[in-house]
């Protein structure tokens, strides 16, 4: 990890777990992409009763990933929430050691690449939709490379600083003017095959 910002650290089972939970994962990525909201504005964007979300996001309070937030209206019925953060983080190989958090981790991750299927699933299914010219820019593929430890070490470094210059370009743009900039997701793994060599 390059960048130097603010970023929630997962290190204990509870937290993994609490947000595993897929609706969860999601609350989280609207309340960062979206700034404040209340449990009624964010029901009606994951089609959930209030009464459900508030008890999905004291869950991701309890595990200090979200936080009461000041009013955004004058009705002060009204709770509102914000992220704590706008990452998340854990590091598994710490965890190898430690069953129980390494399986909440394992059922993490599970839960983020279901939620990257379904959204980059969306987009396909949407293609046809898009102007041809955001069809034409996106980018996807898969390859298999012979590396050792080191080079892949230093693939992530390097993958994570080409991330990290995009989201400062990303930053400089004003959601409130008319630039043309969109919302682009960016998703990717690099690992061992779990097969091992040769497979």
């Amino acid at each position: 990890m390059t960048r130097d910002e603010p970023r929630s650290t997962l290190t204990d089972a509870a937290s993994m777990r609490a947000l595993a939970h897929p609706t969860r994962l999601r609350l989280l990525a609207l309340l960062r992409q979206r700034g404040p909201q209340t449990a009624a504005q964010l029901g009606d964007v994951v089609d959930e009763a209030p009464g459900t979300v508030s008890y999905h996001l004291s869950k991701l309070a309890a595990s200090d990933l979200i936080q009461a937030a000041d009013p955004q209206s004058a009705d002060r019925r009204e709770r509102w929430w914000q992220a704590t953060a706008l990452l998340t983080s854990w590091e598994p190989a710490d965890l190898l050691d430690d069953p129980e958090r390494l399986s909440a981790s394992a059922a993490l991750e599970k839960s983020i690449v279901q939620a990257n299927a379904a959204r980059y699933t969306q987009y396909v299914d949407a293609m046809p939709t898009l102007p041809r010219e955001w069809v034409a820019a996106a980018a996807g593929g898969d390859r298999a490379i012979r590396l050792t430890v080191t080079e892949l070490a230093a693939l992530r470094a390097e993958l994570e600083s080409v991330v990290d210059h995009w989201v400062d370009v990303g930053d400089a743009h004003d959601p409130a003017d008319d630039d043309g900039a969109e919302t682009v997701v960016f998703a990717y793994q690099a690992y061992r095959h779990p097969g091992g060599a040769g497979a």
